[in-house]
């Protein structure tokens, strides 16, 4: 039965997202069925609330991540919740009632293009993050609940997005986007649940393209020039050095001439004592003769 049940769900996976890519109907709502039925799948009979429980998913899948987690009204009411990137404030009011909420995080990292290209947003922005995006249902998934915020917006994080230029993301469910000003580096504001991304204009994104790989020429012709440089300035320091210790030997070897008894002469490249021949003349050792 378990397997059957698994079959199920896989097949239905394929056959929700060849439905989502090639006829381009509420693909929001499609992903969020699927999200919800794994999720709903993953809970352990006897779950806790304020736990994070990750999703299984099929091998197909790859780069996308299901959590969810189950929290009691009041405390939803109370103090709001902070999960995946996702800081909710307190005082969300969440109807129709339920005394306990599930609420499904996902995130689509390297598909994330692949899944919303019919969106239209590929055409003249390219995401700079993954989709991310959450869900509130009421107890054991009876319905889709939906939410008011009294306090502050939701505050969602990407932390891996260092483009000044982005902007904050957010899909509907008709097959529509809509851009908005990110409040700080790397963080966008909501006021309702959804799937959410930055996103760059591609005449932006190939402008800083090509200046990085502008930079990057130069840098390596820098490179080129600094190493001439220093081999030229290397030389230049060897040429002097050498020409000072030769002048040294030079002026050792006059001031050594001047002082020297002997006379010198050279025998190849060596210099070499010269001594005059001086013979002995001869004596006579006693001048007497008889």
């Amino acid at each position: 039965m378990v397997f059957e049940t698994r079959l199920i769900i896989i097949i239905s996976t394929f056959v929700v997202l060849t439905c989502c890519l090639r006829l381009g109907v509420e693909a929001n709502g499609s992903l969020d069925d699927m999200f919800e039925e794994y999720a709903h799948n993953s809970l352990p009979t006897h779950q806790k609330t304020g736990v994070l429980y990750n999703a299984s998913l099929p091998s197909n899948l790859t780069g996308i991540e299901v959590s969810v987690i189950r929290l009691r009204w009041d405390s939803f009411w109370a103090k709001g919740a902070n999960y995946s990137g996702f800081q909710m404030p307190p005082r969300i009011f969440s109807y129709p009632y339920s005394p306990r909420l599930d609420i499904v995080y996902s995130l689509v990292d390297n598909q994330s293009s692949y899944y919303y290209s019919y969106y239209n947003v590929a055409n003249d922005h390219i995401l700079v993050a993954p989709v991310v995006g959450f869900n509130v249902y009421g107890n054991n998934f009876t319905a889709k609940l939906n939410l008011t915020l009294f306090g502050g917006p939701i505050l969602i994080r990407f932390p891996q997005v260092i483009n000044e230029k982005a902007k904050c993301v957010v899909f509907y469910s008709n097959g529509t986007f809509g851009m908005s000003n990110k409040t700080r580096q790397d963080m966008c504001l909501v006021r309702d649940q959804g799937h959410f991304s930055m996103a760059v204009p591609k005449e932006e994104l190939e402008d800083v393209k090509e200046k990085r790989e502008n930079l990057w020429k130069w840098w390596v012709f820098g490179f080129g020039i600094g190493v001439l440089g220093l081999l030229l300035i290397g030389f230049i320091v060897f040429i002097f050095i050498e020409s000072i210790r030769r002048r040294n030997i030079q002026k050792m070897e006059k001031e050594a001439e001047k002082n020297e008894v002997l006379e010198t002469t050279y025998v190849g490249q060596s210099k070499m004592p010269l001594a005059t021949v001086v013979r002995t003349q001869p004596v006579i050792e006693n001048d007497y003769v008889p």
